[in-house]
């Protein structure tokens, strides 16, 4: 099949990879010239274990390309994937201005059918919005070219999106139209030909889906970090407690690690919408509401327990290990560690710190504090420190 990707960040890399090594001919396409540059260069523009092999492998192959140009890209796919970015406003609703002008993108050079998929987290209705917009371009143009929208959204996990992709839970098809929905299946055929279970219903119940796992997901480990602040003062054990709540079949293991709280691009901003989407409709999901707010807070305890063991952090050398939100990214958005870093420099603290991967992208967040010390190492970084605290797991 022949397939475009609008978008080359964590999850349009990993996918487009994914569609190639099944065989499709697959088209990348980003308006960051210099993001394209990095991948015709056969280098990322992103961290993700194992993900440049691949791409090395279908270039090899010719199955895959990368370019600025979304009128080729348009024309010559019968399926387009959105994956740009769908950041988070002020009030806490979702921006939808880079989902609004790749549909522009798509309506301005349709030459042909089209199946237009949408696969990132997005409020009920933008499947309709983006018809809308598709729609109303091409009655200006005068043209009648059908066309159908699908809501596909991914649950891949940074560091370990790879394994998630080949091994899914489900793949949710959400589409009023058939013929889209037998494309999506030939478009998933390997994932299917395993087995995978495929979840068919309509694009509101596919966007819903997506905002309730991970909201769900978010609950749990905010749980279980309160669980864990009531255990430290009562000399329970946390690792005994969720290993045994664990192997409860109706509670399982997954998402029962204790914490500095969840960070990412998706569990924050996610559960922030879901609690506009809830209050907008005058159903408020108090649960996400409290999760929020136990989250911050979780983060703010863990500068609050290094305060307390130190006595005074002022003036006083202290490590920060682990900046990316979670190991094996290099993604530090709503990552504890920039909260807690923050926090310390403002009560007097000097930072050093090192992690892995996500050093550049921590630069760019914490350019506004000076004198902050980035190592090469963990052992130049503990050299001549007072404390040293793990935030990465």
């Amino acid at each position: 099949m022949k397939i475009a990707i609008s978008g080359t960040g964590y999850v349009g890399l990993v996918i487009s990879v994914y569609l190639a090594d099944f065989g499709n001919n697959v088209i990348c396409v980003d308006n960051d010239e210099e993001k394209i540059d990095i991948l015709n260069k056969g280098q990322l523009p992103i961290y993700e274990p194992g993900l440049k092999e691949i791409i090395e492998r279908n270039k090899c192959y010719k199955r895959i390309e990368f370019t600025t140009d979304i009128k080729y890209a348009v024309e010559n796919s019968e399926v387009i994937f959105i994956t740009v970015g769908t950041p988070e406003k002020e009030d806490g609703s979702t921006d939808l201005k880079y989902i609004s002008e790749v549909a522009k993108d798509i309506a301005c050079h349709i030459n042909d059918y089209k199946l237009v998929v949408d696969i990132y987290t997005v409020p009920i209705v933008t499947g309709k919005k983006v018809k809308e917009i598709i729609q109303n371009i091409l009655k200006d143009r005068k043209l009648n070219y059908k066309f159908d929208i699908v809501s596909n959204p991914e649950f891949l996990r940074k560091g370990k999106a790879l394994y998630d992709f080949m091994h899914p839970d489900r793949i949710v098809i959400g589409s009023e139209s058939k013929k889209a929905i037998e494309i999506m299946k030939e478009v998933y055929r390997v994932l299917k030909l395993n087995d995978i279970p495929f979840i068919i219903t309509n694009i509101e119940t596919a966007e819903m889906i997506k905002y309730a796992s991970n909201a769900f997901l978010a609950i749990k480990i905010s749980y279980v970090n309160e669980i864990a602040n009531l255990c430290e003062k009562n000399d329970a054990d946390i690792q005994v407690v969720t290993s045994a709540m664990g192997k409860d079949g109706r509670i399982s293991h997954k998402f029962l690690h204790c914490g500095p709280g969840y960070g990412g691009s998706c569990f924050p901003k996610d559960t922030k919408a879901l609690a506009k989407i809830g209050r907008e409709n005058n159903s408020p999901i108090t649960l996400i509401e409290s999760t929020i707010k136990a989250n911050q807070n979780q983060k703010l305890k863990m500068v609050e327990k290094i305060e307390k063991t130190m006595e005074n952090v002022k003036d006083k050398t202290i490590v920060i290990l682990g900046l990316a939100f979670k190991s094996e990214t290099d993604d530090v958005r709503e990552a504890p560690s920039m909260v807690i870093i923050e926090e310390l420099y403002q009560r007097g603290a000097k930072i050093k710190t090192f992690d892995p991967q996500a050093m550049e992208e921590a630069r760019g967040k914490l350019k506004h504090l000076k004198g902050i010390i980035f190592c090469k190492g963990e052992y130049e970084a503990i050299e001549g420190a007072d404390a040293l605290a793990i935030i990465t797991e």
